[in-house]
């Protein structure tokens, strides 16, 4: 005997998927309308975001301070001021040891080139010197024939390189501030929230601002990981300039995929001009023996503890993200996915039905820190 269909059935379901529709529908231009909010007023965004990151890095130090009796103020001076000379430093260590070896790499950047010609001569690639001078000719005029692109480009990179200063000195300004007046931030929150906004946003807000500390921490642990190993294995091969070089995979670490790689190419460069083809290649087996362990193993597993995701949600996070916004989307792409979490898990939270306790099956309350009907010591409690 078969079954007919239900035409009331299915007139519902048809009503229900089209209601449930357009409230997607709805909540997807929401999303678009705030994509491009954010992107007309990305220019504040930004050094708003690496204000936050950067805070997140040194508030550890500054609460240190405050609790040692300073007042926030010059908590928060001191940290910045610290933060800058550490900064500068690094720049410091990375620059004076090239500097004072450019000749020498200059020299040696020749030597390479010699060295990469006469071994692109013989077998098994046999090119001819003819072939190479009339690839190297035809570079030649094409960049000549480019001349108006290039020089676009050049201005693309100046005003790049201005508008990166911009972020950074307004970045350092939002840190001061942030490291000054975080913690009063809340509690003013808390008073212009009308009704339970007042303590759910709060509340979500703090959570954010854990998750933002785990994903900072991480990326430095992740770097710092990628420093010592391709340290040591520069160091055993004997190149130059090892320590700047391993401050410099540090700092790129910050800056997926396009920071590694930048550093990788460094180091095999100076590698090729120093010890010539044979090192450069085990330099660069290294690195990507490194890079392939970090990116697979220990940043998904250290991000996903830290930031309660999953390993394969940071990868395809990462990837999504690099695909919508290159290297910035690559960089927010995991504390973006991580916030997204937060909020959803304390949505979660809120809108689900309450678990049945003790009392309701006919049995004794437990006893608790709460059991008294007392809020808990250790929530936030707005001002």
């Amino acid at each position: 005997m078969s079954a007919t269909l239900s035409s009331e059935k299915t007139a519902a379901a048809l009503r229900r998927s089209a209601r449930v529709s357009v409230e997607l529908l709805l909540v997807l231009l929401m999303a678009a309308v705030v994509l491009w909010l954010l992107g007309r007023t990305w220019p504040v965004v930004w050094p708003l975001i690496v204000g936050l990151l950067l805070t997140t890095l040194t508030w550890p130090f500054a609460r240190f301070l405050r609790r040692r009796g300073w007042r926030p103020a010059p908590a928060a001076a001191l940290v910045t001021v610290l933060f800058v000379l550490v900064g500068t430093g690094i720049v410091a260590l990375i620059a004076i040891p090239v500097a004072s070896q450019s000749g020498q790499l200059a020299d040696g950047v020749v030597e390479g080139i010699g060295r990469l010609r006469e071994w692109a001569a013989g077998p098994p690639l046999n090119i001819s010197d003819d072939q190479i001078t009339g690839a190297f000719d035809a570079a030649v005029d094409r960049i000549e024939n480019s001349v108006g692109s290039v020089v676009t480009t050049a201005v693309t990179g100046v005003s790049t390189v201005f508008s990166g200063l911009i972020t950074a000195v307004l970045s350092l300004f939002l840190m001061f501030f942030f490291l000054k007046d975080g913690p009063r931030f809340l509690p003013w929150l808390a008073r212009q929230l009308p009704g339970r906004l007042a303590t759910d946003v709060p509340v979500v807000a703090e959570r954010c601002w854990d998750t933002l500390g785990s994903f900072v921490r991480s990326q430095a642990f992740v770097g710092l990981l990628d420093a010592v190993f391709i340290g040591i294995g520069l160091w055993i091969l004997g190149v130059p300039l090892v320590l700047p070089l391993a401050v410099l995979t540090f700092v790129s670490a910050f800056v997926p995929i396009v920071g590694a790689v930048f550093a990788g190419l460094v180091a095999v460069l100076i590698a090729l001009v120093s010890n010539g083809l044979t090192d450069a290649l085990i330099v660069l087996a290294i690195i990507v023996a490194v890079q392939q362990l970090e990116g697979n193993v220990f940043q998904p597993m250290i991000q996903s503890r830290g930031l309660g995701l999953h390993a394969a949600v940071v990868l395809l996070a990462v990837t999504l993200g690099g695909s919508l916004a290159g290297v910035v989307g690559s960089l927010l792409a995991v504390p973006v996915a991580a916030l997204i979490a937060v909020i959803w898990n304390y949505l979660r939270e809120q809108l689900s039905d309450p678990q049945e306790g003790p009392e309701q099956q006919g049995g004794e309350p437990e006893p608790g820190p709460a059991s008294d009907g007392s809020p808990d010591a250790d929530a936030p409690v707005p001002a």
